[in-house]
């Protein structure tokens, strides 16, 4: 199987990460396609604001709008089904037995490269792009460094060919993740992650705080106000 090597598939949920993940793969590669997974998640929302938010970073990029191409949504309703967390339910959100909070979708982000390396490969899609990150992910195992690079190794296997999964994120914090997109798009691209993309856990986007829009005490929500916070202290 023939893959591009100027080619990249971002996994793109509509969240801070994969927004910042999108604008690097933009920067760096000539096509560019995105994939999203509709899992039954709690924050459904996110995946409404995915289409939004492409809009938004092309008509701002022209430059990279001739390179953004078609996005991809999957339906991943088994992976719903199967599990019993706090983002596949009503349930409250807490700490577990094991040290592993119960937002944790076991098998989510595996799942995850697997379908978008089956689908990178019907497309001819050499880069793989993930917003997976092991300095401030809540740790999740599937996050993890070693888990991307096993990945990796057991895709090419199993398929034969030669992807390669990138992980931009994965030794930065939520500060940094804020100044990498100003680094790539300045002011402009800050401004759209922070207003256009979604990262809180219970789906609320009735509230603008001065790091986005979220319910401001979910665990996803703390980081990326932590994360903000920290942004524009080293910015001042």
């Amino acid at each position: 199987m023939s893959l591009d090597p100027n080619a990249a598939l971002v996994l793109f949920s509509g969240g801070q990460d994969s927004a910042t993940c999108l604008a690097w793969a933009l920067a760096r590669f000539g096509r560019v396609e995105t994939i999203g997974f509709d899992y039954r998640q709690r924050h459904r929302i996110e995946l409404d604001v995915r289409a939004p938010l492409r809009a938004a970073i092309s008509g701002a990029f022209p430059a990279w709008a001739a390179k953004l191409g078609d996005d991809h949504l999957l339906d991943l309703a088994v992976l719903g089904q199967i599990s019993d967390t706090a983002l596949t339910s009503e349930a409250a959100i807490a700490m577990q037995a094991n040290g592993l909070p119960n937002t944790f979708v076991p098998g989510r982000n595996l799942l995850f490269f697997t379908f978008a390396a089956a689908l990178a490969y019907r497309r001819g899609i050499k880069h793989v792009v993930t917003g997976v990150c092991e300095t401030d992910y809540s740790g999740y195992p599937d996050c993890r460094d070693d888990t991307v690079k096993a990945m990796q190794l057991a895709l090419n296997l199993g398929m034969d060919t030669r992807f390669v999964l990138h992980t931009p994120l994965m030794w930065i914090d939520k500060a940094q993740t804020w100044a990498l997109a100003q680094e790539l798009g300045g002011d402009a691209l800050v401004e759209i992650i922070r207003t256009g993309s979604h990262s809180c856990y219970h789906g609320e986007r009735a509230t603008l705080h001065d790091w986005g829009y979220g319910c401001g005490t979910c665990p996803a929500c703390e980081l990326r106000a932590q994360g903000w916070h920290g942004y524009t202290a080293r910015a001042d």
